[in-house]
């Protein structure tokens, strides 16, 4: 379709669980922003982060492409600019694009692409989560401890970095929005709520902390999923040595569903600095999150697995030209918005196609069903095997590279409930997923040349127990924050 070039405002959260938005029909979770922007755009429902994890999650929306394309594997192996972004095609071709947040790229000084990048956060000291590289004999991680610990009501140095990213976006909104430009500017504006710690707001924290929360779906031990990744990831996070009691989970909840209402908030100043500024006729809006959260599911906290709440991501496109209140269910990633950011300011996407996978999020809007599938894996801490996931029509395939695979029917079981791959009445649907897999790439090759690379850089960093001893990291410190490894 023709798109009519614009502003564009990209706003990308951490972490957070597609599904906890009110706008998706969360029971408790109030997100009125967010619900305002999707009853004037498009939201994607069913729409994919290239991993499902931060560092290699922000490298595949930078360069729009698959993260077996392009390598960086694992949080600590970031982008460096060395593989083609969005910003550096829209630089390069004089538009203004600046940054102002979380990136968790390499490190401050490398040509990332942008014009401008304020305050950003990149992994500490260029290495990020070494200890992630370890990916046999799994080590015993520090990191749930931190979390449940920070879990509610106060202020964070993640809670007073996002007020600083919103107060530079409005100005930025305000000062150098309305300067008069040759071409239209795209500004990317990063959070990083509601990424743990979950530590929230008070006047967030206390909306939920007074709520009668439901316990997460197969929180009992009886419960849960018992697949030999899922335990390889349990074992090495050590969840259930610290969420040992119901009212653990639900303050750690709260603190979750604070964060999203802050989160909320700060969106809603944004999106009204838009309008302030007199930015709204010409301005689109996208927003999305890096990957999103277990958040209890099946006893888990954090990333790393292939469930809905965590591979999937929120998606939402809004302003000129993009349908009102609509919703689409056709499977969408992270790798459309590489062509859909060039579109809506004016660059044709087939001048740079190359290898990119992407579909332009304009055309999934009016009803465009490509021929594909679309893909996540995951190469990095807490699992011994890649794990590569696929949509297939109805059908979620998970492939791991020594593990049985999984099989959901997505469309009987939005939950994921019931395990399909062992079923003989499913054994057409799965082995049709495994070609369709295979067709996008070869996943023991994958998993072996990921591997060879993190061995790579644990040899460079001092070796097995020295990468293991520098400890847990956690969570990246903002800026100006002390590193603090477990």
């Amino acid at each position: 379709m023709s798109v009519v070039p614009a502003n564009l405002v990209v706003v990308m959260s951490d972490e957070h669980n597609p599904k906890v938005a009110g706008y998706r029909g969360h029971p408790v979770v109030s997100t009125p922003n967010l619900d305002r922007l999707a009853a004037r755009g498009t939201a994607f429902t069913s729409c994919y982060t290239t991993s499902p994890v931060c560092i290699p999650a922000r490298a595949g929306f930078a360069a729009g492409k698959n993260i077996h394309q392009i390598g960086f594997w694992d949080n600590a192996d970031a982008y460096d600019g060395s593989v083609a972004s969005w910003h550096h095609e829209l630089r390069k071709r004089g538009h203004r694009v600046d940054s102002i947040g979380k990136l968790h790229f390499r490190r401050a000084g490398e040509d990332h692409g942008f014009s401008d990048e304020q305050i950003p956060m990149h992994i500490i000291e260029g290495k990020g989560d070494l200890m992630g590289l370890v990916r046999d004999e799994l080590p015993r991680r520090g990191g749930a401890k931190k979390m449940a610990a920070l879990a509610g009501p106060g202020e964070s140095p993640y809670t007073f970095y996002d007020k600083d990213i919103c107060s530079r976006a409005q100005i930025w909104l305000h000062e150098r929005g309305r300067l008069r430009h040759e071409r239209p500017w795209v500004l990317f504006v990063s959070f990083v709520a509601p990424h743990f710690p979950l530590t929230a707001p008070p006047e967030h924290y206390y909306r939920y902390a007074r709520a009668d929360l439901p316990l997460p779906k197969l929180y009992a031990r009886e419960e849960r999923t018992r697949h030999p990744y899922l335990e390889d990831y349990r074992n090495s996070f050590c969840y259930d040595d610290y969420f040992d009691s119901e009212a653990d989970v639900k303050r750690a909840l709260a603190g979750y569903f604070g964060l999203v209402s802050y989160l909320d908030e700060n969106i809603g100043k944004v999106l009204q600095a838009v309008e302030d500024a007199g930015l709204a006729a010409t301005t689109r809006i996208m927003y999305t999150s890096d990957h999103g959260d277990n958040l209890g599911a099946r006893g888990l906290w954090g990333k790393s697995t292939m469930y809905e709440e965590i591979a999937g991501v929120p998606m939402i496109l809004a302003g000129p030209g993009v349908p009102s209140g609509a919703a689409v269910t056709e499977p969408a990633s992270h790798v459309d918005a590489f062509p859909t950011i060039l579109e809506a300011v004016g660059i044709d996407f087939a001048e740079v196609r190359d290898s990119h996978p992407g579909t332009s999020l304009f055309d999934l809007a009016q009803g465009t069903v490509p021929r594909r599938n679309v893909l996540s894996e995951y190469h990095g801490m807490g699992s011994t095997t890649g794990a590569f996931m696929i949509r297939n029509g109805r059908y979620k395939y998970v492939h791991y590279a020594k593990y049985p695979p999984q099989l959901f029917d997505l469309a009987r079981d939005p939950e994921e409930l019931f395990d399909l791959a062992a079923d003989p009445l499913h054994a057409a649907a799965l082995a049709d997923c495994r070609r369709a897999l295979y067709a996008i790439c070869n996943p023991e090759e994958v998993d072996a040349r990921a591997k060879a690379r993190q061995a790579e850089l644990i040899a460079m960093n001092g070796g097995r127990q020295a990468v293991i001893d520098r400890g847990d990291l956690g969570f990246t410190p903002a800026p100006g924050q002390a590193i603090d490894l477990q």
